[in-house]
């Protein structure tokens, strides 16, 4: 007898394979945690396999996990192709988006796939910057939405959260315990004077091992373990670890996430993106992050 997989079951899986948790899933679905468990148990129990290792704090695929991912990716895939083009469909064009490069981290994915979803005829061309070129492209109406990491916005900017730098490292590395303390940071990334300061105050020495235009660059060296980093809590990119450092390093100051935003002729598709990064960033904020020990 033929069987049919669950949809909305495949969808919630590959929400909490995308995002790291349930908690985060959830809430790019609009579901309740309660909700999102119970679809992931009853598509567990169609196919009689586990797809989820429960076994660490930290939720991860197994084996059939990953083979049903890029199934289940595919299936939702041509899912909303057809469901877009055998559906009217008001809106057409494109939107510009600017994200800083150390907050994309794990929000912006999740914002363009369900905005795909729900518009799939708007190209989103997304780019990512530094904050203050961001900023110049928006004043010269090049970009529709930005966000920046600032201490607090510009007129017509809006707050989405406010939250601490924390210090990333390579899994399991040692680099933090190196001293100087060896950093890696961008030319033009914000948050390297404020990181000097702190451990100035704090009397650690420290030296700048790479410098570079290229976040490429700084994410090869922290990888490496040559050098530490910090971004915005919540915002640590998979390939990079959460430092628990238990004092050794100095507590780092609180940021803003802002956005903002072009009323200038895409009314309803701009004020969608909108609410999709308002939710997305709040959301992340809200959601329990797990420390790493090296």
């Amino acid at each position: 007898m033929a069987r049919n997989l669950d949809m909305t079951a495949l969808r919630s899986f590959v929400a909490v394979a995308d995002s790291g948790g349930v908690t985060r899933a959830a809430g790019f679905l609009n579901l309740t945690q309660s909700a999102v468990s119970m679809q992931i148990k009853r598509l567990e129990e169609m196919l009689d396999t586990q797809l989820f290792d429960r076994s660490s704090r930290q939720i991860t695929l197994t084996t059939a996990g990953e083979q049903l991912l890029g199934y289940a990716r595919r299936m939702l895939q041509l899912n909303d192709e057809i469901y877009a083009r055998l559906t009217a469909q008001e809106f057409e064009g494109d939107v510009v988006l600017g994200v800083p490069h150390d907050i994309v981290y794990p929000a912006i994915p999740q914002v363009l796939r369900m905005f795909a979803a729900e518009y799939p005829r708007v190209k989103v061309h997304l780019l990512s910057s530094f904050t203050s070129e961001l900023k110049e492209q928006f004043a010269k109406g090049e970009v529709d939405v930005i966000l920046t990491t600032e201490d607090d916005p510009d007129a017509g900017g809006e707050t989405l959260i406010e939250a601490p730098l924390v210090w990333v490292g390579a899994p399991n590395g040692h680099a933090w315990k190196s001293r100087p303390l060896q950093l890696a940071y961008e030319y033009k990334c914000r948050f390297r004077v404020p990181v000097q300061r702190a451990l100035d105050a704090a009397g650690l020495p420290w030296e700048m091992a790479v410098e570079s235009s290229s976040s490429r660059t700084i994410e090869a060296t922290v990888t490496a373990d040559l050098a530490v980093h910090t971004v915005i809590e919540g915002a640590e990119p998979p390939h990079l670890e959460r430092i628990q450092h238990h004092g050794a390093l100095p507590d780092l100051p609180r940021l803003k996430i802002n956005l903002y935003r072009s009323d200038v002729g895409k009314g309803e598709i701009v004020e969608t993106l909108t609410q999709l990064l308002r939710q997305a960033y709040i959301q992340q904020q809200g959601a329990p992050r797990l420390a790493s020990a090296s």
